[in-house]
């Protein structure tokens, strides 16, 4: 990536209002035309939202749009939208015991409703904000419930896959279990046994952070330093870990970008959250310091890696280790090329990623860490490239916000526009939903408002 180390938030200002007009019209677009009984809106097809795959795990980043549309312009219409489709459509997701999604459904819906009335952006109903809260504890202890013990401080969420398989997109999801503990919420096992979700929460940061992240220190011959493995598999009888794989990415011994992200962004997120806890609230788990510095040694890893392998302009491709990449030439040191017909980008990926080089950059200056800058320049210089005409859905005919997106590349999944031979020029929910978060970052910055946190 080349950064420029000139941008400011207000500089993109602009271009985030024109998002925002934009994504106004997409969002009612989709809840008007999607078919609730096929399932939760995943990616576009010919630009239109289509249901597909394993669950409904995007259903929280559609209804959590239009709760960000209003937060960024103040039209209540999306506040009313939100609220009604969060009521009628989302408490079946608070006690799902079968996904390791909870906090893409639950704190991009509930959670969001929760700040902005902490926020005093909305009025505070105390039984409905009895409400918002209720679901976020009851969701932080269902996903916690789905928990695989290994003992000496580790343990992790089960991925969908299984008692065996760790995922790094969970990474993202642990700040359910985070406001659950916010709100003083602990779960209960048998013999009323009080299983701390602060607890859970560190031993899945810290599993994910030993393996499903890379440091450079020679564990195998593809140990590149902050590279990520979509999944980390166990033998659930020994506790031993077993290999590395991916259900997304081409191989577990490269990178499937997005993965990288949710752990970018997972990590950097929770150093932010760690801030707010005392010492004595982590001393059980390990203590603060050593939590923060496993945190941080792994944010910062990703963060590098994913400076070093992306375009000029800071999107990645689908996957670091796509087979034929190097059809493409000296791929990081120009431009993406989202049309191209050999190796797909992924701008979800980079939605993703580029909240959490701002937040990860904020957070080293906050504490007085060096390099602050760099991070938060590299953030600020994706989401300029997302805004532009490259990326941004401009064509009001397509529900789509943030285009060249992927969802499951190995499986075939993604449309390939007729005459072309990739996927390209589609959108999915969750690039959407997270270009709407960055967005509101960025122009919360540039407009001096509150600083945008997920426990806020």
């Amino acid at each position: 990536m080349k950064i420029d180390t000139a941008l400011t938030p207000n500089d993109l200002l602009p271009a985030i209002r024109r998002m925002w007009d934009l994504s106004a019209g997409k969002i009612t677009a989709i809840d008007r035309t999607m078919d609730r009984a096929a399932g939760a809106p995943v990616h576009t097809v010919a630009g239109r939202y289509k249901p597909r795959g394993w669950t409904d795990w995007t259903q929280g980043f559609e209804f959590g749009s239009a709760i960000l549309q209003f937060d960024a312009t103040g039209d209540e219409s999306f506040l009313a939208l939100g609220l009604d489709r969060i009521c009628s459509d989302m408490p079946v997701h608070v006690t799902h015991f079968g996904v390791h999604d909870h906090g893409f459904n639950q704190v991009s819906t509930y959670g969001n409703l929760r700040r902005l009335v902490n926020e005093g952006r909305i009025p505070e109903d105390p039984w409905q904000m009895e409400y918002f809260e209720l679901a976020l504890k009851c969701s932080g202890a269902v996903q916690a419930a789905r928990w695989t013990e290994l003992g000496d401080g580790f343990g992790y969420i089960q991925s969908f896959n299984g008692p065996h398989s760790l995922f790094i997109d969970t990474m993202r999801t642990l700040r359910a279990l985070a406001l659950a503990h916010q709100l003083g919420h602990v779960m209960k096992g048998e013999g009323d046994q009080v299983i701390p979700l602060l607890g859970r929460l560190i031993a899945h940061a810290r599993t994910t952070a030993k393996y499903g992240v890379f440091y450079g220190e020679g564990r195998d011959i593809y140990d590149v330093r902050g590279r990520t493995a979509h999944e980390a598999i166990f033998n659930t009888a020994s506790r031993a870990f077993r290999c590395v794989g991916t259900q997304q990415g081409y191989s577990g011994f490269s990178t499937w970008t997005r993965g990288l992200a949710w752990a970018i962004t997972g990590y950097a997120e929770l150093l932010e959250f760690m801030e707010t806890l005392d010492d004595a609230e982590v001393e059980a788990f390990g203590g603060k310091a050593e939590v923060i510095a496993m945190m941080e040694k792994a944010a910062a890893a990703t963060c590098d890696f994913y400076i070093a392998h992306t375009a000029t302009d800071g999107i990645p491709y689908w996957d670091t280790g796509a087979p034929d990449l190097a059809k493409l030439g000296d791929i990081y040191n120009k431009e993406s090329e989202p049309e191209n017909d050999v190796e797909p980008v992924d701008s979800s990926a980079a939605a993703i990623a580029a909240q959490g080089l701002l937040r990860f950059g904020a957070w080293r200056e906050a504490t007085g860490r060096a390099d602050a800058a760099r991070y938060r320049q590299a953030g600020l210089t994706v989401v300029r490239t997302l805004l532009s005409d490259r990326y941004l859905s401009i064509d009001p005919d397509h529900q789509g916000l943030v285009l060249h997106s992927q969802y499951h590349r190995p499986n075939g999944w993604d449309h390939v526009p007729p005459g072309r031979a990739n996927p390209c020029g589609e959108a999915t929910m969750w690039g959407d939903y997270h270009m709407r978060e960055v967005a509101l970052y960025v122009q919360r910055l540039a407009e001096n408002g509150p600083y945008l946190t997920f426990f806020g």
